[in-house]
């Protein structure tokens, strides 16, 4: 290290450092502006494009939320339901997954309706017809296609109805219960395919593309069922292209919902025949089939029958003839006005803070 001698130290008065002008602390602060909207427009260009958020990052985020929604749920519902579990407590572990399965679906569309600008109504559930007219006409629909489709095959001596199971008050408790579960089931499955990610996706490839894709996946996701098959899986597809069909031509998806409830439950709890695979305890009737698999479904149940395909050739061309006109709409005010209101606010906020 260098020695300085004191000598060579000369004593000078204080230097006061001259005031920056105005036209500086302008410049100073517009160079600030310049950074911080710089790294904005870096990350609004990562996450939205002409169109608003891009499609990707809406579907990650509604899937992330969603996955995050439930598996807090079955965590905080592990203390209710300490493994194993049997008899009655499984069949309410059931009721509770499905409840999660439903706000898993629904709870991030609330988020995205708040990112994009829009109404949680537009993605296919509309509050105010919550349970009303739709509903219950689809439960209607529902409840008859599938007592048709056990009348054709009754008719071919396949399906075969045995003695009443249940007596006194467990016919009602039951008969609840089963609703109740198969009204979760349906607002679970029908909104996360043809709800929010269906009205998404058919906004950049148009309706039908979107329907078949998902319809597609619906049926993909009977593959869990122990009982599925190859058969039932198309069968469980088809109903669902038909449940799209249904959301088109009435603009939402209460009937669809009504329809997959009372056939879930009619297979379920009333009839007593397997549901894509699976058999439930605490049904109404004692029924069993036997005969060709093509004609009985096998162990997938009526879903797997080819008089299912027939059926939903009758449920279209009628349905078609009953509700001619398209309601569903895509072209509702989309993620811009979200998107440019938040933009104004980012810059509005940087000039504040920069100009301080």
């Amino acid at each position: 290290m260098a020695r300085h001698d004191p000598a060579n130290f000369v004593m000078s008065d204080p230097v006061t450092p001259c005031p920056r002008s105005s036209e500086e602390k302008t410049s100073t602060a517009l160079s600030t502006l310049t950074d911080f909207s710089s790294a904005a427009d870096w990350g609004e260009r990562l996450f939205i494009g002409p169109q608003g958020v891009y499609l990707v990052w809406r579907i990650l985020v509604y899937l992330g939320t969603g996955g995050a929604v439930v598996y807090v749920l079955l965590w905080f519902g592990k203390s209710f339901f300490p493994e194993p579990v049997y008899g009655a407590a499984a069949l309410w572990q059931d009721l509770y997954g499905e409840a999660a399965l439903m706000l898993g679906a629904f709870l991030p569309a609330i988020l995205m309706g708040r990112i994009e600008g829009r109404p949680v109504d537009d993605y296919g559930l509309p509050r105010r017809q919550a349970f009303g007219k739709l509903f219950w006409v689809g439960a209607a629909w529902g409840l008859a296609a599938i007592t048709l489709l056990l009348m054709m095959m009754y008719a071919v001596h396949v399906l075969f109805l045995g003695p009443i199971a249940l007596h006194g008050m467990r016919i009602l408790k039951f008969a609840a219960f089963w609703a109740a579960f198969f009204v979760l089931v349906g607002l679970f499955e029908e909104f996360l395919l043809r709800g929010y990610l269906l009205f998404t996706i058919a906004q950049t490839t148009g309706f039908w593309p979107a329907a078949a894709l998902f319809s597609c996946l619906f049926g993909a996701i009977h593959l869990r069922n122990a009982g599925e098959g190859p058969v039932g899986v198309l069968g469980a597809a088809a109903i669902g292209f038909f449940f799209c069909l249904t959301l088109r031509r009435t603009g939402n998806l209460w009937f669809a919902v009504g329809f997959h409830l009372s056939w879930d439950w009619g297979e379920t709890y009333l009839y007593a025949v397997p549901n894509s695979g699976t058999t439930q305890p605490g049904h109404l009737l004692s029924s069993w089939v036997s005969g060709k698999v093509w004609l009985t479904g096998g162990t997938v149940g009526p879903e797997g029958s080819v008089l299912c395909f027939v059926l939903l050739v009758v449920l279209w061309v009628v349905f078609d003839r009953m509700y001619p006109t398209a309601t569903f709409r895509m072209d509702l005010p989309g993620p811009h006005t979200a998107n440019e209101s938040l933009s104004l606010r980012i810059t509005s906020n940087a000039s504040e803070k920069s100009l301080e």
